[in-house]
């Protein structure tokens, strides 16, 4: 599986031509709502070059489910997967089209291509937040979606997770980097790779003290 890093909490999985969108955020949107909160790394336009086979979306805040990103991707004409917990699916649906939107709550589990996406636990500011993890047949990954840490999480993770993605920020009901450390632990991947920052702060992973932590950068594939 290849993953990119989009910044924040955006991803693209992608296997034997397949892709998997999940929150990507490629806009000023955020910005225009509260200034301070600026794009530290300008958006990659190339990015909307690529036709995602599926989007996920783990809750809807501005910078996970982004209608200016949206739009680049699903309209009228596109024929896409839309995983989407019910705070976002209420909205992404309006777009019409011949997607396929599936309400993806918490147990929730959907099949496509042989690839497994199973809805999770979240829980954080938003009314239906979940976490992913796709199961590809080879190796399962974890994306928390915007958390904190919180016991009943884990009664929903399976004990081989692959990899871990995470948020370390500390602020908006996300974990800060102690508590997503302890949860790393409690996950037990092989590999840990913290985002949710570095877009609208100065945080960087290197201050994150985990075992097998792999460091994403913004527009990169991560090395696994």
């Amino acid at each position: 599986m290849k993953i990119t890093y989009l910044g924040q909490a955006g991803l693209i999985f992608e296997k034997d031509g397949f892709k998997i969108m999940i929150d990507p955020y490629l806009s000023n949107s955020v910005e225009k709502i509260n200034p301070k909160n600026y794009r530290r790394t300008p958006v990659d336009e190339t990015y909307f070059n690529i036709t995602p086979n599926v989007m996920i979306f783990t809750h809807n805040h501005l910078d996970h489910y982004d209608p200016e990103t949206v739009e680049k991707f699903i309209t009228e004409e596109s024929d896409i997967l839309v995983l989407a917990p019910k705070s976002v699916w209420d909205e992404v649906r309006k777009l019409g089209g011949n997607n396929n939107y599936v309400l993806f709550n918490r147990h929730t589990t959907w099949t496509e291509k042989g690839i497994k996406f199973t809805a999770v636990k979240a829980v954080h500011s938003d009314t239906t937040p979940i976490g992913v993890i796709i199961d590809d047949g080879d190796k399962k990954y974890y994306i928390t979606g915007d958390t904190l840490y919180n016991e009943e999480i884990f009664e929903d993770i399976p004990n081989n997770i692959y990899a871990l993605f995470l948020p370390i920020n500390g602020v908006g009901n996300n974990m800060n980097m102690a508590d997503a450390a302890r949860f790393a632990r409690r996950i037990n991947a092989k590999k840990v790779v913290p985002i949710h920052i570095g877009m609208f702060d100065e945080l960087s992973s290197d201050n994150f003290e985990c075992e097998n932590k792999i460091t994403a950068e913004i527009y990169k594939e991560i090395k696994l």
